[in-house]
């Protein structure tokens, strides 16, 4: 009763961890989709950020377009200007250079001048001079065009306010008349006055289609690929200008305008609308999304099959179990009932009970029928025994362990390289053969160099390399990783140990390499060393003991293979 009695409490607690696993398996599966939905956003917002900060770079481009000429006019003295305009009727060289530099750029094709503060156009005697390219000198305007009058009067007004504000402290002004032209007011900071208005008439047809339209394609074109469609537009007359793609049309019922951007303090109708389409970073983040959703799906469902899976088996070794139980009560019946049977026929032929011989012979009959009985039944037992025990067989043979050493390198090499790994190949000549298992040398050879990526996570170095080492060969696997403390290296052949540090806790492993790699060489008589150093690296090597040297295997007669059994080992020891 005992028994069965724990059996049924073992059966209620499977039911209840296997609630306890689906309920998390629910609940890390609901976390990784909001992840992986909470990921696809944030990429989607890191991309239309970066889109944004291009078009808010793209409207500053265009705006140093028009002020980078006239920054050297900060640097200008004023005053000097106005003695030199009283005296000669011009401006000092240094400011028509400006003025030349300024023309040489095809937005602006004409420049005008007018002095003082207080005239307009329409003042009487106060000329306008018109600045003439080929000679870098004013002369009285003839007919002045009224975008330019129209610039003047909105410098004059907006230069009063500045002069007003006590902490202006520019000795210019610019002024834009929406499109058309942009007046820059020359302040003489010392008496707060202006010595005059220059007016730049700006070139519309090349601002629009030769500058800014040709940009616009440069910088968002095709849209496409860049995933954003730009539109210049004047929101005054309710025009589109340019487009950064001809494919895509204005159309405010098709594509949503997501993002606006003002040209700062200039070309104030002016605005660029942009609407984001799906970019190939957008669509690879969906499609990343798509896959790792289904990839999601498979575990989920794996997970559940194995809970499933793993509840049945439980039940079916509570079944098993129980059987056990019984065979156990039934086995030990078993085994009595023979030796009852011998120990009652020879305590009669002991106490001299039987002398007839016919009975005597049948008494020794059933005493070695039932022996032979009791020995088969042991012998099942044993059979038993040993194939739940398990055996392992060496096959060993003579090897170049060099041989097989460059095999694992070149089945290796590429998959190590690829992650970024600078991979090389060493090996002595003449080495001498060794007796060993090539399975099992190609086992420890790859666990090694798996430590060896695992744990080199600055410098991607790695080094397998083949020497005599006295009276053994050596084969080593160096790397110039992390390294592994000298407290530490004594413990790391032992099974489920690992170095704990920042790096193993994001590194996958259970501490098992290193066991199975000294197992298997102490299994083919070899033995294993590291020599470490803190961030430097390591270099582990596997030594066997030379079998046959070339010149000695031509001359002997060996076998070419030889096997033979080793210690069991329990089948359990690497689970």
């Amino acid at each position: 009763m005992t028994i069965f009695n724990s059996l049924s409490k073992r059966n209620t607690l499977r039911w209840l961890f296997l609630g306890i696993g689906i309920v998390a398996v629910l609940a890390l599966t609901t976390m990784n989709v909001y992840s992986l939905y909470a990921l696809r956003e944030s990429t989607i917002e890191v991309t239309k950020d970066n889109k944004k900060n291009q078009l808010e770079e793209f409207s500053s481009q265009i705006r140093s377009r028009f002020f980078g000429p006239f920054r050297e006019i900060r640097n200008l003295d004023i005053e000097q200007l106005e003695n030199h305009w009283a005296l000669s009727g011009n401006l000092p060289e240094q400011f028509t250079s400006v003025l030349s530099s300024a023309l040489n750029d095809s937005v602006f094709s004409d420049i005008y001048f007018l002095p003082g503060n207080e005239g307009t156009c329409h003042t009487p005697g106060q000329h306008i001079y018109h600045f003439d390219r080929a000679s870098a000198l004013f002369t009285v305007a003839g007919d002045v065009p009224k975008n330019v009058c129209d610039g003047f009067s909105i410098s004059s007004t907006q230069v009063q306010v500045t002069l007003g504000e006590a902490e202006y402290r520019w000795n210019n002004r610019v002024t834009f008349d929406s499109h058309r032209s942009m007046t820059l007011a020359l302040i003489n900071l010392e008496n707060r006055t202006v010595a005059g208005h220059l007016n730049f008439t700006i070139d519309r047809d090349f601002l629009v289609y030769d500058y800014i339209g040709r940009e616009l394609k440069k910088q968002f074109s095709p849209s496409d690929q860049t995933g954003i469609v730009v539109w210049l537009r004047d929101w005054m007359q309710a025009e589109i200008l340019a487009s950064s793609d001809e494919n895509y049309v204005w159309n405010r019922d098709v594509y949503e305008i997501d993002l606006r951007q003002r040209f700062p303090d200039m070309l104030d109708n002016w605005s660029l609308h942009a609407s984001f389409l799906e970019s190939p970073t957008i669509a690879a983040s969906n499609a990343s999304l798509t896959r790792n959703l289904i990839v999601l799906g498979f575990a989920v469902f794996a997970l559940f099959v194995a809970l499933v899976f793993m509840f049945i088996n439980a039940q079916r070794e509570r079944e098993l179990s129980q059987r056990q139980a019984g065979f156990l009560a039934n086995i030990t019946h078993e085994l009595k009932t023979p030796l009852a049977v011998m120990q009652a026929a020879g305590e009669n032929i002991a106490d001299g009970r039987v002398t007839d011989g016919k009975r005597l012979r049948d008494y020794g009959d059933h005493i070695y029928s039932e022996a032979v009985r009791l020995k088969r039944m042991i012998e099942k037992l044993l059979d038993v025994a040993k194939v739940d025990a398990g055996q392992n067989v060496v096959e060993q043979a003579p090897h170049r362990t060099e041989e097989i050493a460059e095999k694992v390198y070149e089945s290796t090499n590429e998959y190590i390289t690829s992650k970024g790994f600078t991979y090389e190949f060493g090996k002595e000549e003449n080495l001498p053969m060794v007796m060993i298992d090539a399975d099992h040398l190609e086992t420890i050879l790859n666990n090694l160099l798996e430590n060896a990526i695992k744990y080199s996570p600055g410098k991607k170095h790695i080094r397998l390399s083949v020497s005599k080492a006295g009276s053994d060969v050596a084969i080593s696997v160096t790397d110039k990783g992390e390294g592994i403390p000298r407290k530490a290296q004594k413990h790391i052949f032992d099974k489920f140990y690992r170095v704990e540090n920042a790096n193993t806790a994001k590194t996958k492993g259970h501490g098992l390499g290193l066991a199975i790699v000294k197992n298997l060489a102490e299994m083919n008589g070899g033995k294993i060393t590291v020599d470490s150093k803190l961030d430097e690296g390591s270099t582990f090597t596997v030594a066997f003991p030379a079998f046959i040297s070339e010149n000695d295997l031509e001359k002997s007669d060996i076998p070419e293979k030889s096997s033979k059994p080793v210690k069991p080992v329990d089948a359990n020891e690497y689970v």
